[in-house]
């Protein structure tokens, strides 16, 4: 049985959502799934990491304070090593884009990040190129392979089994020459914004930060993440990690909402494989409304009061 290695994350002390789908897309005939769990409960994400096919999770403790990439993916190396793992799949997530390299380099591994869709018999991928123009397949080679899975890009099917729980102690020295002194968040929760289900952005038509206030409200009801375009952020009105887009953010979610957002080439290449896309512009003839699902043709200060009227009187 080939065993496939998982990296698994947390938020806030749970299994992040995004590790089922992950768990879902690796998940085949004769494989044994194995979740790598570094300096977190363990425990306490046993049922639910169970019920989606995990048999066993290996519970490393590592020597570690707090956040420390360099420490973990030490330790992930190690535990891989260990348990004879030579395919790891982790998300292309904040946390993911720090380790999944750290540990490639380790392994002299190959390494593709935001997989939209993964072979792991062939060790052969799929991701976008070229601003969402096409899509490239892309062979691997080597004795360890690393997979950097797109979040949401894999409904999350359950498939209930036992799992076992296994402690590994890790303490080796990475042989990095630095220390994590303060690890910081602008508060905005817009590092989640790539494993969110349905996210709401705004751009020029927003015209201030203040604005931006209109899609927080409405996202509350929706439990929903707020995106921007590159046209926001580079205005100062939102910070960077709310930007979605080529240079930005790429996301997957059930519903985007682009409010205020003409839809240029750089942006579409950042959302267009949501599932159901929504475009709320003054513009009819705006690039964003031929290619999205529904839209409306409004001032987006008359429609989004009213729709965060409409949904909190549903809430009610």
């Amino acid at each position: 049985m080939q065993p496939i290695g998982l990296l698994i994350e947390f938020m806030e002390g749970q299994v992040k959502q995004a590790n089922f789908g992950m768990a879902t897309a690796a998940r085949g005939e004769n494989r044994q799934l194995i979740a790598l769990v570094v300096d977190a409960p363990a425990g306490d994400a046993k049922a639910a990491l169970e019920a989606y096919g995990v048999s066993r999770i290996v519970n490393i403790h590592t020597d570690s304070s707090g956040w420390d990439p360099a420490m973990h993916a030490a330790a992930v190396v190690a535990a891989m090593q260990k348990f004879g793992l030579d395919s790891l799949v982790g998300l292309t997530s904040p946390a993911g884009r720090e380790l999944l390299p750290r540990i490639a380099a380790r392994l002299d591994a190959p390494l593709i990040m935001d997989c939209t869709e993964i072979d792991l018999d062939s060790h052969r991928v799929k991701t976008s190129q070229y601003s969402g123009k096409t899509i490239a397949t892309i062979a691997m080679t080597g004795s360890h392979f690393i997979y950097g899975l797109r979040a949401n890009v894999v409904a999350p099917l359950k498939n209930p089994v036992v799992a076992e729980i296994i402690d590994f102690s890790f303490d080796g020295n990475p042989d990095i020459d630095y220390d994590v002194i303060e690890t910081r968040t602008d508060g905005s929760g817009a590092q989640y914004l790539a494993e969110s289900d349905i996210i709401i952005s705004g751009g020029r038509g927003l015209k201030n930060a203040e604005s931006f206030k209109l899609l927080f409200d409405c996202a509350r009801h929706l439990n929903a993440a707020v995106g921007a375009s590159r046209v926001a952020v580079d205005n100062g009105w939102v910070p960077y990690a709310m930007q979605v887009g080529q240079t930005g953010v790429k996301v997957n979610p059930k519903v985007y909402i682009a409010v205020g957002i003409s839809g240029s080439v750089q942006h579409f290449a950042g959302m267009k494989t949501a599932k159901t896309i929504i475009a709320i512009n003054t513009d009819a003839n705006a690039a964003i409304m031929a290619n999205c699902d529904y839209y409306a043709v409004g001032d987006l200060f008359d429609i989004l009061p009213a729709l965060e009227t409409a949904l909190a009187a549903v809430k009610t």
